[in-house]
């Protein structure tokens, strides 16, 4: 009998399959960001300073934060490729729960992020990152990251079904790349001039990865600045329950209507 969690599951597994079946795409998204850490750890940080810590300490949460926003390209370009491969229509056409199909691409990515997640921590590690904190802190700053994850890709999935083409969600999905640059994920905001620090105070990423330094130990909260980064896990939680709660519904709504 067709349920919802029945027919997530199998999407679930489609979607782990299809990962599966084309290990050089999962190599390049799993190494990106230790190529990353490297790169900005060895070659931004000698010229980096921030007060109080080591650049690499500051570095890794905030990198882990980005790389948990690329959700909002992963989603976007797998949903678009199976609404212009003709997937999408023909699981509407199926006897399965609306919610089903674009909760099942959500679970495997985010499945996905919970095992990549390990080796990004571990060769933090090796560069000098240390989790500083408790380890029930630690365990709150990865059930956090995990949960940011998911709420991006949302925005994603969203974004997928409503793209022309697959070209253009691979474009568009790039561009996300520029969302970590205006936070505090590889900088702090303190010296950014008063627009654009307001901005970067209240992009996600920021408050998401001061929770993350917070929680892990790795540095105090900010006793100024806008609301989501001086209370970062109050905030962070705000952010995806909005997140989830407004692209969740488009989501389904999409995929059930297609372009209606």
């Amino acid at each position: 009998m067709s349920t919802p969690a029945y027919d997530g599951a199998a999407i679930l597994g489609r979607h782990l399959r299809r990962l599966r079946h084309n290990p050089g795409l999962v190599i390049l998204t799993q190494s990106m960001p230790v190529t990353m850490l490297l790169f900005f750890g060895y070659v931004f940080g000698s010229a980096l300073a921030v007060p109080g810590q080591e650049y690499r300490t500051f570095l890794v949460p905030g990198l882990l934060v980005a790389t948990a926003a690329n959700g909002i390209m992963t989603g976007m370009f797998q949903a678009a490729q199976d609404s212009h491969r003709g997937v999408t229509d023909r699981l509407r056409t199926l006897p399965v729960s609306r919610v089903a199909v674009p909760l099942g691409q959500a679970a495997a990515d985010l499945a996905v992020t919970a095992a990549g997640t390990v080796p990004l921590m571990l060769v933090g590690l090796a560069v000098g990152w240390r989790i500083e904190g408790s380890a029930l802190g630690a365990l709150g700053a990865v059930g956090l990251l995990l949960l940011f994850r998911f709420a991006t890709t949302w925005i994603g999935i969203v974004l997928g079904l409503a793209s022309r083409n697959e070209e253009a969600a691979g474009q568009l999905g790039g561009a996300t790349f520029l969302l970590p640059l205006l936070s505090s994920a590889y900088i702090p905001t303190d010296n950014l001039p008063g627009r654009l620090r307001t901005l970067a105070e209240w992009n996600p990423i920021s408050a998401v990865s001061t929770a993350l330094r917070d929680l892990f130990g790795n540095a105090p909260v900010p006793t100024e600045g806008a609301w989501p980064v001086t209370h970062p896990v109050a905030g962070s939680l705000a952010w995806c329950a909005v997140l989830i709660a407004v692209f969740l519904p488009l989501a389904v709504r999409r995929f059930t209507h297609g372009g209606r």
